[in-house]
């Protein structure tokens, strides 16, 4: 059993988090919980979409050797809850930097 894209991803979140930190975006901007239901949403969104997915044949969990091989439902990897957080989560902060980024120079 190996880890290593499991840490991968929660190395990823750590970045993330950190740039989400040092701009003060949003988990550290003082919006923790719109972050928290945001992200939630946007994962139970993509969780169903995976359940479905796999329900109609079309989602199919591949065999690797850098996954844990721990499942949460058949076919849906623990790795896959991770990815869906950090999809979400650097999605809201890339929309909320370009957001800072272009407020800041002002109107053209």
């Amino acid at each position: 059993m190996s880890f290593l894209y499991l840490a991968s991803l929660a190395f990823a979140l750590v970045g993330t988090g950190l740039l989400d930190y040092r701009h003060r975006l949003a988990l550290f901007g003082g919006a923790a919980g719109r972050t928290a239901l945001i992200v939630g949403a946007a994962v139970a969104f993509f969780l169903v979409w995976d359940v479905v997915g796999i329900a109609t044949g079309v989602f199919f969990r591949g065999a690797g050797p850098w996954m844990t091989g721990v499942l949460l439902g058949p076919e849906l990897p623990l790795e896959e809850l991770f990815f869906l957080i950090l999809l979400s989560y650097s999605t809201l902060i890339a929309y909320l930097l370009a957001t800072k980024v272009l407020s800041a120079r002002g109107p053209r």
